[in-house]
């Protein structure tokens, strides 16, 4: 016994002379002196060791997790949802531990919540930035199934999470908020092309599946966004779909809207993946963006969100579209083009080559255009008519929206448009970052409010890294004392 306690003391003093020892040794060399077994002095060592390990000192100052602790006040989520939680009862997880673990799955790619806190039981810098102690319990998987079905999706807090972020990037100087960039990702769901039942069986599968019932539900109270004809009934909001001519899945569009210079997402929307929803994002994103106090010069994006309907709103809104133009002018078979006929805005006409008139003959709402048409007659012997049409006569659709869009192609070439085109291209490295750094190339939840939830603390991720980095570049270095 008296051999063993003095190895007990000996590891004592060789922790204490390493900085890790917080305790007296006398109040653990008594609890040791009334064991004489072996087995149980092995216990005691372990607990003694156990007591010297304080989590401060075990993370580099450099750390990231340490840099987010240091730049990034994360305790006004308490006061958010503070009137959802009851004065009386068993105390509550406080949701800035709950927040601060969600933060490390985005952080390191975490996907799965059950390994999250198996990572943050083994982890000390995860322990240390969740707040847990070694000698608290890690929170069990289901109590952020609870949070989100609960508390957090009643209070919108992960929107509220990401605005202040935003807001914080914006009071730093990080942003600066002129010219913006706006594109989305495709991110599979979570469900399989096997689920999709055609939609006039939605419900009798209502019957056994309490999503398709929760779907019919709010169907009852909105129009659906999508028409398919077939509906997953696994997570009926996702859609099967490709993009750039790749495979097509159940997907998602995860769509971002970024400050060009610093790389901040200023917003993000998760929508269904379907083409028209792209500028539907956008514009919603944008009058976020203008409530938070940012006034963008420029948006820049590709030639998915060139409709007319879009760049007229922009232009609208005080803001340069440095976006190409959906133009089907040209593709006329060989066939005169539309800049070949002559507008007359008095008479509203357009006058063909042969100074034929072709006269405003009605909507094409389908296209958002207005048809001007020739007749049979005025076509008959016409000699370049075989230039001209196929047709018995000719027929010209002219956007609803032809005025911005002929302010928007000036606009192409110019100095301010090419530095625009060059710069949204930062927005592709920022996706890479969500798929590969953070696994998100697929959802793990499903339906639209949970993607929504997965995109939204993703994003906010991706801020809280480049905020903290910049802000700790900043703060200037204290100064060793002389002497």
């Amino acid at each position: 016994m008296l051999s063993g306690l003095r190895q007990a003391i000996e590891i004592g003093r060789e922790a204490f002379r390493l900085g890790a020892w917080r305790h007296t040794v006398g109040a653990h060399e008594q609890q040791l002196s009334t064991k004489s077994c072996v087995k149980t002095f092995f216990l005691n060592t372990r607990y003694l060791f156990y007591n010297t390990v304080v989590l401060e000192d075990q993370i580099p100052e450099g750390h990231l997790l340490r840099l987010i602790d240091r730049h990034v006040d994360l305790s006004f989520v308490r006061e958010r949802v503070k009137s959802l939680y009851s004065s009386t009862g068993r105390p509550s997880i406080d949701p800035e531990v709950l927040l601060r673990l969600l933060l490390v799955g985005y952080l390191y790619g975490i996907t799965s919540e059950r390994r999250l806190l198996e990572e943050v039981r083994m982890h000390l810098a995860y322990r240390w930035f969740t707040r847990l102690d070694l000698d608290q319990e890690v929170p069990d998987h289901s109590t952020f199934s609870k949070n989100r079905h609960g508390r957090f999706r009643q209070s919108g807090v992960f929107r509220e999470v990401f605005e202040e972020i935003v807001q914080r990037c914006l009071e730093a100087g990080l942003v600066d908020g002129k010219n913006l960039a706006v594109d989305g990702t495709l991110v599979a769901a979570d469900a399989s092309r096997g689920s999709r039942i055609p939609r006039e069986q939605l419900q009798e599968a209502a019957q056994v599946s309490r999503t398709v019932k929760a779907y019919l539900s709010e169907l009852e109270k909105e129009n659906p966004v999508s028409n398919a004809e077939l509906v997953s009934t696994t997570d009926p909001d996702a859609i099967w779909t490709t993009k750039g001519g790749g495979t097509a899945v159940m997907a998602y569009y995860d769509n971002y809207l970024i400050d060009t210079a610093s790389r901040v997402i200023l917003d993000v929307e998760a929508t269904p993946a379907l083409f028209h929803q792209e500028t539907v994002a956008a514009r919603r994103m944008v009058e976020r963006v203008e409530k938070l106090g940012v006034r963008a010069e420029s948006v820049g994006a590709d030639k998915a969100y060139g409709s007319g309907e879009f760049l007229n709103w922009l232009l609208q809104h005080g803001v340069q579209p440095h976006i190409p133009v959906i133009d089907r002018r040209h593709q006329t078979d060989g066939h005169f083009t539309h800049d070949q006929f002559r507008y007359e805005p008095v008479e509203d006409v357009y006058y063909c080559p042969q100074d034929k008139p072709l006269r405003y003959r009605g909507l094409q709402r389908a296209n958002q255009a207005y048809s001007y048409c020739a007749t049979e007659v005025q076509c008959q012997g016409c000699p370049q008519k075989k230039l001209c049409t196929p047709g018995l006569y000719r027929k010209l659709s002219v956007n609803w929206y032809e005025p911005a869009r002929q302010v928007v192609r000036a606009l192409a070439g110019t100095p301010a448009y090419e530095r625009s085109r060059r710069a949204r291209y930062r927005i592709e490295a920022l996706f890479a970052e969500l798929k590969q750094r953070m696994r998100l190339a697929r959802v793990r939840l499903r339906r639209l409010w949970n993607v929504g939830e997965q995109f939204l603390m993703a994003a906010t991720a991706q801020n809280i890294k480049r905020l903290v980095r910049f802000l700790a570049q900043s703060t200037p270095k204290p100064q060793a004392q002389a002497g």
